[in-house]
């Protein structure tokens, strides 16, 4: 039944594009469902092919109603001829860059389903990737999207206290993992308090984002994920002198104060979990950690240049390949054994990819961080300031994560991701050539634009 009804939605994509071409708004309308579909992935997510027990970064050909959306709304700007480009800027075509340098790792796959998993991935990104950009070109509309993604944000938290309740001990929320939900949230915690700290509660807005503040933030302490939070001090503590230093907002010692409070008075109930998991955490997680680091390191110096094939880390750690063996990890393995992935992203796509991949990788996200950092002070005092202000703390402490956390591969965490790599994209550009549209519309403005629109 599952598959039928995702099939039936999926023919019904160009239809559904060419209905909503006929107005802005339906359009718009279309945009913030997609956004809150973002809370339905898992529970949406069909994989062809699906290999569940499969220890890799994809177990199949992946599609979820998000997807579907997107394919809809690219349909509906080009029916409505205000689609722009597929490939805008140098972000875009260093990701494209980044899928055609992890093609050569298949020649060396055992399995290449298991690799297509991951391609199919790649692509399915690339694709909302588009469709949130060229949304943006469409609509000058950036409200809508830091919006819908602060509702996110608070619904990913109410999930959580739903887990809270039904005795979860680490609530991992809408994502499948409480890792990832903890990225997730450092991804836009900061974004959100970095508009409290600029604009305090101002508006309708922004008192929406401070709320969002307030949930990313508990729901990366809830996670107890040592890693997530070892690193809130250091991307919270650079959003907030972004903000100070570069804006100097108003009374921000008083927004600061209730904040700082409210932080102390939930640290100290939640402060006896945090310590037990320090505390009790087994001394074999770091001792994996380091092994499979060296397990990758061995694929790296077999295969420098193509890797040992994509998505192929769960097939090649194991017998009867001797990576394990020959980085002096072996823990009785038999047959049956099935050995986890390197808790470094950096590694994981180096090992499976190869160099040149793994170089390309990081050229994408380097170039979303140079982007970000420019746009601090070229967006100085305008009302979208707190965007590069806040996502330079996110990028710091995603880049840092990544280094013990392979996470960052996962569907979720980098949808999440690319809406904000659009943003930035989007942002670069208007406020090179309109930066007079990168302020917020008055309800009125806007229901102007949609009716001229129409």
């Amino acid at each position: 039944m599952k598959y039928l009804v995702f099939t039936i939605a999926a023919l019904g994509v160009i239809p559904f594009s060419f209905l909503l071409s006929q107005n802005k708004y339906w359009i718009k309308n279309a945009f913030f469902a997609m956004i809150i579909a973002m809370c339905l992935y898992v529970r949406t997510s069909i994989n062809f092919f699906s290999h569940e027990d499969y220890r890799g970064s994809a177990r199949g050909m992946e599609v979820s109603l998000i997807h579907l959306m997107a394919f809809s709304i690219i349909g509906a700007l080009m029916f409505a001829s205000k689609f722009k480009r597929w490939l805008p800027d140098w972000g875009y075509r260093l990701y494209v860059l980044y899928f055609l340098l992890c093609l050569p790792s298949l020649s060396s796959a055992e399995n290449l389903l298991i690799s297509w998993f991951e391609i199919w991935k790649m692509i399915m990104l690339f694709f909302l990737y588009v469709a949130v950009y060229n949304y943006l070109k469409m609509s000058n509309d950036l409200k809508t999207v830091i919006n819908s993604l602060a509702i996110f944000t608070i619904i990913n938290m109410l999930v959580i206290v739903w887990n809270h309740v039904s005795g979860i001990y680490q609530p991992h929320g809408v994502f499948p993992h409480q890792n990832s939900m903890a990225m997730a949230m450092h991804l836009f915690g900061p974004l959100f308090f970095a508009s409290y700290v600029t604009h305090g509660l101002g508006s309708r807005m922004y008192k929406l984002f401070t709320l969002a503040f307030i949930c990313a933030a508990a729901a990366t302490a809830r996670s107890y994920s040592r890693m997530a939070l070892a690193l809130m001090p250091i991307g919270y503590g650079i959003s907030f002198l972004c903000c100070v230093f570069q804006q100097r907002p108003r009374n921000w010692i008083l927004r600061i104060l209730p904040i700082a409070a409210a932080g102390i008075l939930g640290l100290a109930l939640m402060l006896p979990r945090i310590i037990e998991r320090f505390e009790h955490a087994p001394e074999a997680s770091g001792t994996t950690r380091v092994e499979l680091a060296l397990c990758a390191w061995e694929m790296i110096k077999d295969e420098p240049w193509r890797g040992v094939g994509i998505n192929n880390w769960g097939i090649k750690i194991n017998p009867p390949y001797e990576y394990a063996e020959r980085a002096e990890r072996n823990t009785g393995r038999g047959e049956d054994f099935a050995d986890g992935i390197v808790e470094t992203v950096y590694l994981l796509v180096g090992a499976e990819c190869g160099i040149p991949a793994l170089l390309a990788m990081l050229a994408w996200f380097a170039w979303y961080y140079i982007k970000c950092i420019l746009l601090i002070k070229r967006m100085k005092n305008t009302d979208w300031f707190f965007i590069p202000a806040g996502l330079f703390g996110s990028f710091t402490i995603i880049a840092i994560q990544s280094c013990f956390e392979w996470v960052y591969r996962q569907q979720l965490n980098l949808i999440c991701l690319v809406f904000m790599f659009a943003c930035i994209s989007y942002l670069s550009e208007t406020a090179t050539t309109q930066k007079q549209d990168t302020t917020p519309k008055t309800n009125d403005e806007e229901k102007t634009a949609l009716h001229q629109t129409a």
